[in-house]
């Protein structure tokens, strides 16, 4: 199993069983990060943490704050896939996998959303 990215007619596979994704928030400026798992299910997020909270991004009532980050496990089910919207008013995602962390436009290139989705490795 694979980690696909796609954008519009591109599709990127990244031989990954888990990999971390983060972004800032758009309004607070606070760092998300969460860690998933590709899964014959599909993508199961399997941690989080907020490096703070604000409009929008309260943690959950389980969260446990450790050295000023909030940390819980989402509790979604698998997901067979997940869109992240790309906009020219915040910084890109974070995707970290196979040892690298780079913007998400530098996995996939392009304009648009991209979509990650399970796929079979080549």
């Amino acid at each position: 199993m694979a980690l696909c990215l796609s954008r519009a007619a591109t599709t990127v596979v990244v031989a990954a069983s888990h990999f971390s994704l983060s972004w800032t928030h758009s309004i607070e400026r606070i760092l998300w990060d969460e860690q998933w798992q590709v899964t014959p299910a599909g993508l199961v997020v399997v941690d989080a943490s907020i490096r703070g909270s604000g409009a929008g991004m309260e943690p959950p009532d389980d969260a446990v704050l450790r050295d000023g980050v909030w940390h819980y496990r989402p509790r979604v089910p698998p997901q067979p896939e997940v869109v992240l919207a790309a906009s020219d008013f915040t910084a890109d995602h974070t995707l970290c996998a196979e040892g690298r962390c780079r913007p998400l436009h530098q996995w996939v290139p392009g304009e648009g959303p991209v979509r990650m989705t399970r796929c079979d490795a080549p």
